[in-house]
């Protein structure tokens, strides 16, 4: 049985409740244009289940469900909150929305995708569905072919990250209604542009979620732990329902073309079919008409969910890490497992090999897991079953202050670590902003009730504190504060001042050579033969090979200092010298004609490269080397 509302054929409206923990349920309704309101028995079926198929329910009436405790609950499968998640839930009827010539769009094929990562609140100064399309066009013109927003599911309070979700079918009403949703979408596919959601499906926010009351004994399971409290009981057939008809309902009525699980590690199933099986068969058997694509967040990085039919690809939080920990010398909490403090590698190691491999863990030890096992052979995936970024939601949101990576670094080796993941043939993801160098903070936010928010505020401290000197603790800010999220909002009118437009110039020239270059011999290479060598402490190379015979060779300089090929040179200059087994190795990129250049970082830097043999430093050189590529008479 379905969840929620149905409009039927003769317009009569079906109401269905899973209530397993009440006795009784009334359907409490206040019709439109109406000031009284009334109530409806509903009737009892098998398993929990309440029904009431009623012809004195109207579209755009306001419901909510009355429990044998008297307590009014709203709909979990609410479709939209006129007010806030502890009142009515409203009817809406899905069809009456207009998407035109909407069922012709085709989703770009996966090796093209560019995502950019959005909130919906803090994205414009408006914060709604309807403020985004007016970005559109920049958006497209920057070179990204796909957005992704962040939870929009109703939460408590006027402001939220969207992870605090407790209606997972409702687009909160703080950003708009659920036809300005579908205009947005509709708007991103006549752009050309795909649209992804983030959904959460590991646990329900603190505020709001009325399942607890009603239907505890059998959603919930309190002998499994997640970071949130108890855990979901996916072993219960009703809840896994829930979830998949959740997912089913963000790509089929509101059109879109790919979901993104958060946090999939706190997804506690140990029955014979995981739920995120369940889950992506059930998105095979009801979308055959279009590709939508599934993607994960997993800190287990199990291989084993990453199929091409399946699930396309998950966020590599280990390139992103090994990253980050090479430019800002960060060794604190997870990024420790980067270090060479706590590991046997440096970080430059962990970075090529995700580059190379994927997973840079691939059941290793994590010294930060108490050194428990973390992760599985990446190797023979594909490149696009890895989603790289330099900075999303957490990794900003997350750190004490807030602060992007380019106010940490120089403009030089923030340039370096955009031409490295904008051009490698896994899948780019951006972070609103980043690509003109956004420098206001994303603050985590969110407007909980007085007790709930002072519990909010002590736990960030705790967290923080894992991560920051403690001398500076007193200047983390107040998450429950609506000045957190008003200084959250990105500032257009910087985007157009000399330094911010000298950055967004980069980022669409590297996505310029990504969509010439390196989308095209994506599907053709074998990432299983992918290598990889460290040079330097902070030099190393990549080279990917094609099926056709291409080659794909990144070689990057990810420090202060130049580098020199010319040892006694080298030395009269102070500069830090590669050693004699790898000189060769070097010099050939710089002398073989045949070798493309597609990008480098700093202008005609490659000319010194050639002449000189001096990597500069933050040098970052990509060559294509398609010399030997078989044309398909010879295949």
């Amino acid at each position: 049985m379905n969840f929620g509302t149905k409009i039927l054929p003769d317009n009569k409206i079906e109401f269905n409740f899973w209530a397993p923990n009440s006795r009784t349920v009334y359907l409490c309704v206040k019709n439109p244009n109406v000031h009284l309101s009334f109530e409806l028995p509903m009737k009892e079926k098998d398993k929990g289940w309440f029904q009431l198929i009623t012809e004195h329910v109207k579209v755009g009436a306001e419901y909510s469900f009355r429990l044998d405790n008297g307590l009014l609950v709203p709909d979990p499968a609410s479709r939209f909150q006129t007010k806030n998640v502890h009142e009515a839930s409203v009817v809406i009827n899905p069809d009456e929305f207009n998407w035109e010539e909407d069922d012709k769009f085709k989703t770009q094929p996966w090796h093209e995708a560019v995502i950019y990562e959005l909130h919906t609140g803090t994205f414009t100064q408006e914060g709604s569905f309807n403020a985004i399309k007016e970005k559109l066009n920049y958006l497209t013109s920057l070179g990204v072919t796909a957005i992704e927003l962040m939870p929009i599911s109703a939460f408590p309070g006027k402001r939220n990250w969207g992870y605090d979700g407790v209606l997972p079918f409702a687009p909160d009403n703080t950003y708009g209604t659920p036809n300005d949703l579908k205009n947005l979408i509709k708007a991103a596919h006549q752009k050309g542009l795909m649209v992804f959601l983030d959904v959460v499906y590991n646990h329900f926010g603190p505020e709001g979620n009325y399942l607890h009351v009603y239907a505890k004994s059998k959603f919930f399971n309190s002998k499994e732990k997640t970071p949130w409290g108890d855990s979901i009981n996916f072993k219960d057939k009703n809840v896994r329902d829930f979830f998949i008809q959740n997912a089913l309902y963000w790509l089929k009525e509101y059109h879109f073309d790919g979901l993104r699980f958060d946090a999939i590690h706190a997804v506690k199933d140990s029955s014979n079919t995981h739920i995120l099986e369940e889950i992506a068969l059930a998105v095979r058997k009801n979308i055959k008409d279009r590709h939508v694509y599934l993607m994960l967040e997993n800190d287990n990085n199990e291989a084993k969910y990453l199929k091409p039919n399946d699930y396309k690809a998950q966020w590599n939080d280990d390139f992103h890490h090994a990253l980050h920990v090479l430019l800002t010398g960060e060794k604190s909490g997870y990024y420790g497992d980067f270090s060479d403090e706590k590991t046997p590698n440096k970080p430059v190691y962990y970075l090529a090999r995700s580059l190379a491999e994927g997973f840079a863990y691939q059941g290793e030890k994590s010294a930060y897991r108490n050194k428990k096992s973390r992760g599985e052979n990446s190797k023979s995936l594909l490149t696009t079953s890895f989603i790289n970024f330099l900075q999303n939601h957490d990794q900003v949101g997350n750190r004490f202050l807030a602060e992007r990576l380019n106010m940490l670094i120089s403009q030089e080796a923030f340039k370096a670590a955009a031409c490295i993941y904008l051009l490698s043939p896994s899948i780019p993801m951006l972070f609103m902003g980043e690509e003109f160098g956004c420098e206001q903070p994303f603050f985590f936010f969110c407007d909980f009730e007085e007790t709930l928010a002072r519990a909010v505020k002590e736990v960030r401290k705790k967290e923080s504190s894992m991560f920051s000197n403690k001398n500076i603790l007193t200047k983390v800010p107040d998450a429950t504060s609506e000045e957190a999220f008003i200084d959250s909002k990105i500032n257009w009118t910087k985007a157009s001042t000399n330094k911010h437009r000298e950055i967004l110039k980069f980022y669409k020239k590297m996505l310029e050579i990504r969509k010439k270059h390196i989308i095209p011999i994506i599907p053709n290479l074998i990432h299983s033969e992918t290598t990889f060598e460290i040079i330097g402490d902070n030099l190393f190379f990549v080279k990917w090979k094609g099926k056709n015979g291409e080659i794909l060779t990144l070689l990057a300089n990810l420090s202060n200092e130049n580098y020199h090929c010319h040892c006694e040179e080298a030395q009269s200059a102070n500069m830090s010298i590669c050693s004699n087994n790898n000189i060769k190795q070097i010099l050939r990129f710089a002398q073989n004609d045949k070798s493309l250049l597609i990008a480098e970082t700093q202008e005609n830097s490659f000319n010194l490269f050639k002449e000189q043999q001096i990597i500069t430093n933050w040098g970052v050189y990509w060559f294509l080397d398609e010399s030997n590529k078989k044309t398909k008479k010879q295949n």
